[in-house]
């Protein structure tokens, strides 16, 4: 990775900051972008990186945001879309009805209702930051990276994309929707040099309050390894598939999460 150019969308903090110190470390000149220019800022001054404050929900905003990266560090080699959002009101809703159902020993009869009870307003906000959100930046990294026949882009979905997560379909429609898209444009962009590849972690431990310490501790005895994985791992999996050691990946999921899936 060395001098290259790396652009991460929700760098400012969880996840995209392990992403962006990840790939600092590992040689690359980093782009943090987030909603929170502040966050961002922070971040990149820890790494002697670039900020750049943007909703990637917008698509102009995105495409300025490549503009100014490649202004200033010239073309970028790697984008990982991250930025994200969590489900909070969601989980205010379901939670609850989660811990009850942990509870019954004789059969689960609490419905979740978190399909029923979810508002159109943060299904659109959600599909927008996470599905809206990955395809502009992919499509803006790959108007720069096709021209140049190389370049590596990573899209960061979840466990929920996969298995489906139970009273939150809004936020597993979103990752779900990125691992086709993901596959999708893998398939039309590796003939021009560009790789397209995805990581879609288990649960991390990143200090969400959307998780009540019961549901914790119902995910950590349902995980193999007993416990969340953290940022860092998630941020191992992406330097991967960024780097040249990932040459033969394209429209691959690489799945951080402890052993869940085999659970």
């Amino acid at each position: 990775m060395s001098r290259r150019v790396a652009v991460v969308t929700g760098g400012g903090a969880g996840i995209g900051e392990a992403i962006c110190r990840r790939l600092a470390a590992d040689g690359a000149r980093v782009a943090v972008l987030d909603v929170d220019g502040s966050s961002a800022g922070r971040v990149a001054a820890a790494i002697e990186g670039m900020a750049v404050a943007v909703d990637v929900a917008e698509s102009a905003a995105v495409d300025g945001a490549l503009e100014q990266v490649e202004a200033s560090l010239g073309p970028v080699d790697v984008w990982v879309n991250n930025a994200g959002i969590p489900a909070a009101e969601q989980a205010q809703r379901v939670n609850p009805r989660a811990v009850r159902q942990l509870e019954e020993t004789d059969g689960v009869t609490t419905p979740l209702e978190g399909l029923v009870r979810l508002p159109d307003a943060e299904w659109r906000r959600m599909l927008s930051v996470h599905l809206d959100g990955t395809f502009f930046g992919t499509r803006a990294a790959a108007r720069s990276m096709t021209a140049r026949g190389a370049g590596a882009i990573v899209n960061i979905a979840s466990i929920c994309g996969i298995e489906g997560c139970a009273g939150f379909p809004h936020y597993s429609a979103a990752k779900g929707g990125i691992l086709a898209f993901t596959r999708s444009v893998a398939r039309e962009l590796s003939v021009q040099g560009v790789r397209v590849n995805a990581v879609a972690p288990g649960f991390v431990d990143t200090g969400s309050p959307a998780q009540s310490d019961p549901l914790r501790a119902a995910i950590r005895r349902r995980t193999p390894l007993g416990r969340f994985g953290t940022p860092e791992e998630v941020a191992a999996a992406v330097a991967f598939l960024a780097s040249d050691e990932a040459s033969f990946f394209v429209g691959a999921t690489l799945s951080p999460n402890g052993g869940l899936l085999m659970s």
